[in-house]
């Protein structure tokens, strides 16, 4: 029955984060493999008065049809927020989808044809490839540095791909890497998107969660012909299971992205909007991002701790001011999936490097996540880790 799937099944592959999930769902397993928020950080009783008063005071309304833009309330209040990094825009400019998730599926069902060109960061966030790869794009790939993408292999790979369609980036605590990118290479993202004529899909779910450094402007701050389509999310700052995203982009776009959005869900969960708009009127989810961020801020410190007290000395990583991950680089001739399988069977789990690359295969490498794991349940992991890594590397050199 395989001839009777359209072509663009076979583009598409199970998330390979989402495999390794239902792997490390028993208890005694310690995982660093999802990017999952820390549960005991969501707000269960405000969310509970916010329903109530939602039910309360618009209950019908709450559980019918809405329109496809999205709850309006919500619309400004997001607005509101995105004024605080540098993005002015009307509420008419923005979309609510159903995550982050959506938005990126929209986009491509909206940009990419059979073949279309996209460029994108060198390691980049896994379910974007997968996003993309439905609609059949090609993926031309951008060195990174510990500053993000690096400015003059983005314009050498322009030059030879005029006729590509858009880059995508991850500017502040990128998935998988955890690096952010320079204000100066920001400026400069835009001065080559302006030459080239390419539009920029600015991904930033994390960007609200920085623990350390300097906040730095969006983008699409410095967007100055409405070529950047902003995305974002509240499942890092509130809860990933109301699933709100939101697109935030030049009016021609949002117009045919509501379009689109039409046919696939006629709108994004009413209550669930309603839901967020009046905790934001009820409580200060500012001060409930500062509990985020100092919990996170002490469980990175723990895990860079243990880097350095249990792990071989022969390797690199990344050193996020914010965000859910920690990127490790192995020697070139360590396999990280052989490594994972041995973490395994010590019950301790990542998630190997390979998925986040859509062309290379860089096999030496992979990414942990300090969000979801008490401080005693990362020491002990990293100590596994740790514990493999040592007996793998020394093999390897013998």
């Amino acid at each position: 029955m395989d001839n009777k799937f359209a072509k663009r099944a076979g583009y598409v592959k199970s998330s390979e984060t989402r495999e390794i999930l239902k792997v490390t769902e028993r208890p005694e397993v310690i995982s660093f493999a999802g990017g999952l928020p820390a549960p005991e950080l969501f707000p269960v009783e405000e969310i509970k008065a916010a329903c109530e008063a939602v039910l309360t005071e618009a209950g019908a309304a709450s559980l019918q049809y809405s329109t496809t833009e999205g709850y309006v309330p919500l619309r400004k209040a997001i607005c509101e927020r995105m004024k605080m990094i540098g993005i002015e825009s009307p509420f008419e400019n923005v979309l609510i989808t159903s995550g982050s998730q959506q938005a990126l599926d929209l986009t491509g069902k909206l940009f990419i044809n059979e073949g279309d060109i996209v460029l994108c960061e060198s390691p980049t966030y896994l379910a974007a490839i997968n996003a993309f790869k439905v609609y059949d794009a090609s993926f031309v790939e951008v060195a990174m540095d510990e500053d993000g993408m690096i400015m003059e292999e983005l314009e050498k790979k322009l030059k030879q791909h005029p006729e590509a369609k858009f880059i995508y980036t991850i500017p502040d605590f990128q998935n998988p890497t955890g690096r952010t990118m320079t204000l100066e290479r920001r400026k400069r993202m835009i001065e080559l998107a302006n030459e080239y004529d390419v539009l920029i899909v600015e991904d930033n779910p994390y960007g609200a969660v920085r623990f350390a450094g300097e906040t730095l402007p969006p983008v699409k701050h410095f967007d100055t012909e409405g070529r950047v389509i902003y995305i974002s999310t509240f499942s890092k700052i509130f809860t990933p299971g109301l699933r709100l995203g939101w697109i935030c982009a030049n009016q021609a776009f949002i117009d045919k992205y509501v379009a689109f959005k039409q046919t696939a869900d006629l709108h994004t969960d009413s209550f669930a909007q309603m839901i967020a708009a009046k905790y934001m009127e009820l409580y200060d989810i500012e001060a409930h991002i500062e509990k985020i961020k100092d919990v996170y801020r002490e469980r990175s410190a723990v895990m860079f701790s243990c880097i350095n007290e249990f792990f071989p000395k022969n390797l690199s990583y990344s050193s996020p001011e914010g965000g859910l991950f920690i990127w490790i680089e192995l020697p070139e001739s360590i396999d990280s999936r052989k490594i994972f399988d041995e973490c395994l069977k010590n019950n301790v789990a990542f998630v190997p490097g390979i998925p986040f690359f859509p062309n290379s295969a860089q096999k030496n490498t992979f990414r942990l996540n300090y969000s979801n794991m008490p401080k005693e349940r990362i020491i002990e992991g990293m100590k596994r880790i740790g514990d493999v890594l040592h007996r793998e590397l020394k093999e390897e050199l013998v």
